[in-house]
């Protein structure tokens, strides 16, 4: 009981970290307004970790890559600890498992980053229909522009009805299902 609700506690907090750290990522990433109560909000939760990483991280071609090993590290340590309470032990293979712990950090990274899109595709899908000037707009705009646009260069509007969201969330889920259900599986079968 009280290894449940450790591990409930540790999943939440380090999930809720990992996305923060991201979503900086993405916002620095597509160069979304900075100036924004989401962005200012990021900023404060996670500047005590990612201002002194940056000095040990550099950045690569304007891309934050601090913040990025910030939210691996944190999925990274997240799992062990997961496992740890769970009773796992790591036997004489310590390298094979630690390589397999790296992975599917990688993997759950890039399950949030899908959902991240997810979810603001379909937020600004709703948003476009019930308050198009929404002080939202602009920032969902440049989350899920890079997304979309090639979408809607190929198929064009039915009936004023833009169907690009429909296709990304489609694309999303076939990544979720499939390629991503099998390195996640295979990195835990090293495990």
């Amino acid at each position: 009981m009280i290894a449940q609700a450790a591990i409930f506690l540790i999943t939440t907090i380090g999930e809720l970290f990992t996305l923060a750290l991201l979503l900086r990522f993405i916002l620095q990433l597509l160069r979304a307004p900075a100036r924004n109560q989401l962005s200012d909000f990021l900023n404060a939760l996670t500047n005590f970790l990612v201002r002194p990483a940056r000095r040990v991280i550099p950045g690569l071609w304007g891309l934050d890559l601090a913040t990025l090993v910030l939210a691996w590290l944190t999925e990274v340590l997240q799992t062990w600890a997961v496992l740890m309470i769970k009773g796992y032990e790591f036997g004489p293979a310590v390298g094979v498992a630690l390589v397999a712990l790296a992975a599917l950090a990688a993997v759950q990274l890039v399950k949030i980053l899908i959902y991240v899109v997810m979810f603001a595709v379909v937020l600004q899908a709703v948003l476009s229909w019930v308050n198009p000037y929404s002080p939202l707009a602009p920032l969902l705009a440049s989350v899920t522009r890079p997304f979309l646009r090639p979408f809607q260069k190929m198929v064009p509007p039915i009936a004023n009805v833009d169907l690009s969201p429909l296709i990304v969330l489609i694309i999303c889920q076939l990544l979720l299902t499939a390629p991503l259900v099998w390195l996640e599986t295979l990195a835990v079968r090293l495990l």
